[in-house]
């Protein structure tokens, strides 16, 4: 199934989401945040998806939530309602979750390459959190988990971008291969996940050590 901003394909027993807005890099509108929750929640009670593949339309993966449509609301407060909900239920995903990264994974999009289990970065990867340059935080708590606290630190306070290179070394990137090598070595980790038998079972037990960051 296809809409104007994610596109749903299943494959086997991989639910591969595609961000749909290549023209905007991904941003993450309001729309585009809805369908994405939308789908997480019901591939959670799918029981034919056993992995979900994520990644972005064109040359990057997402640039952040979509500052314009900020910048054009009336009440920008409104656009964000649901942020809460949206991370907690995409980090809290039952489903195991493999990310596609190639170009720009920054701000809220780097968040949700950082909400995946497994990470496949093109050589043009970029992650980082810039936004706090415009006194916007960043989310220590996902990239922490990642990285490391010193790290992290440096990630969230100076807001440098970190390149694939780097993203391997520090293992924040699982697979490392070239931008037209991206999708097939993607497909390939998350059918290998959607094999295993024990793959829900396991990412439940994952959770179960994870705090409840989310919620109110």
């Amino acid at each position: 199934m296809h809409d104007t901003v994610l596109a749903i394909e299943q494959r086997g027993a991989v639910l591969h989401l595609q961000l749909n807005r290549p023209e905007k890099r991904n941003a993450l509108s309001a729309e585009l945040r809805g369908r994405l929750l939308d789908a997480f929640e019901d591939a959670a009670s799918d029981e034919s998806v056993s992995a979900i593949l994520l990644s972005g339309a064109g040359d990057h993966f997402c640039a952040g939530f979509d500052l314009s449509e900020l910048a054009a609301a009336e009440d920008p407060a409104a656009l964000f309602a649901d942020a809460g909900r949206y991370h907690q239920v995409i980090h809290e995903s039952p489903t195991p979750i493999v990310a596609a990264v190639r170009g720009s994974a920054v701000a809220g999009g780097f968040d949700l390459a950082l909400m995946a289990d497994l990470r496949v970065a093109a050589t043009d990867a970029v992650f980082g959190q810039p936004q706090v340059r415009h006194g916007i935080p960043a989310s220590y708590d996902l990239v922490v988990d990642a990285v490391g606290d010193p790290l992290a630190r440096d990630i969230c306070l100076t807001g440098r971008l970190v390149l694939a290179q780097e993203a391997v070394a520090a293992r924040l990137v699982h697979r490392l291969t070239g931008p037209e090598t991206l999708m097939d070595v993607s497909w390939a980790l998350a059918d290998e996940v959607a094999s295993n038998a024990g793959a829900a079972t396991t990412k439940a037990q994952i959770l179960i050590r994870q705090p409840d960051r989310f919620k109110d």
